[in-house]
């Protein structure tokens, strides 16, 4: 739609050229979510696209993803042999709610932050242990981890003006195995609950629960538990009110959800499966 509150378009050809972050500014990447609703208190879009950050970079170490990096091109990614893990990406890309066109223009680092629950760019990255490098305005480049980002529904650590630059996957993370869940109250609707779990060679568990809560709720278990323990943890780490309550389903839905496919994921990762 159009944006009659918007009278600037910046284009920096790097961050630095953007010294001071005034009321009304906004960072533009793909702009799929800035451009489908009024952004009333928006009057200068600042474009990341001349940038040209590479999209992926794939090394030993791991994955890093540009922030401008179209979810489609992630999608696409031929991961190198022994990232067992990788079908993660093209899953979790199929898990939001969008059109191909969408996927081609919408970017990694716009659906984190945006911050909602649902935000399957957000479930990726938490589940794989991903480090986020952030740039301020006028200080330090600083690092965060991708399970402290999200604070709620909608919200995020990041500061006036700061901006997402890169998202790191490390190559320990994208070697594990792995499982995911996803339900939604219609076929192609968003999440309701998506879960996913990792585990390592020496049967070490990482579940990761999102969508049916407010921000992301991390659970690691040195040793594979029993059902009996993975229910207790799950309790203990979500409290009755802790539950996302939205038109996606209440919260005894989304509670009941995740602790049934929670045990399907200990399941299957204890039985030596893994996502295909």
């Amino acid at each position: 739609m159009d944006q009659h509150t918007v009278h600037s378009v910046l284009a920096p050809a790097s961050p630095a050229e953007i010294a001071s972050w005034p009321p009304g500014h906004a960072w533009l990447a793909g702009g799929t979510w800035l451009m489908s609703e009024p952004q009333i208190g928006v009057d200068t879009f600042v474009d990341l696209n001349a940038f040209a950050w590479p999209d992926l970079i794939a090394s030993e170490a791991g994955l890093d993803i540009a922030a401008t990096c179209p979810i489609g091109v992630l999608g696409d990614f031929k991961a190198p042999p022994g990232w067992t893990a990788a079908p993660l990406l093209r899953a979790c890309v199929h898990a939001l709610l969008m059109s191909f066109k969408v996927a081609h223009v919408a970017t990694v680092g716009g659906n984190i932050c945006m911050s909602l629950p649902a935000g399957a760019m957000v479930s990726l990255t938490v589940a794989l242990e991903a480090r986020y490098t952030l740039w301020p305005r006028g200080g330090e480049a600083r690092t965060v981890l991708a399970r402290d980002f999200v604070t709620g529904n909608h919200a995020n650590v990041l500061a006036p003006g700061e901006l997402l630059r890169a998202i790191h996957i490390p190559a320990a993370a994208l070697e594990r195995r792995a499982a995911m869940r996803r339900a939604s109250l219609t076929k192609l609707g968003r999440s309701a609950a998506l879960i996913i779990g990792t585990a390592g060679a020496a049967g070490d568990l990482l579940l990761t629960i999102t969508a049916a809560t407010p921000h992301p709720v991390q659970l690691a278990f040195a040793a594979p538990p029993t059902a009996r323990e993975l229910r207790e943890a799950i309790a203990a780490a979500v409290p009755e009110d802790g539950w996302f309550d939205d038109v996606n389903g209440t919260p005894a839905y989304k509670r009941h959800l995740t602790t049934h496919f929670a045990e399907e994921i200990r399941a299957e990762l204890a039985g030596a499966g893994s996502l295909s």
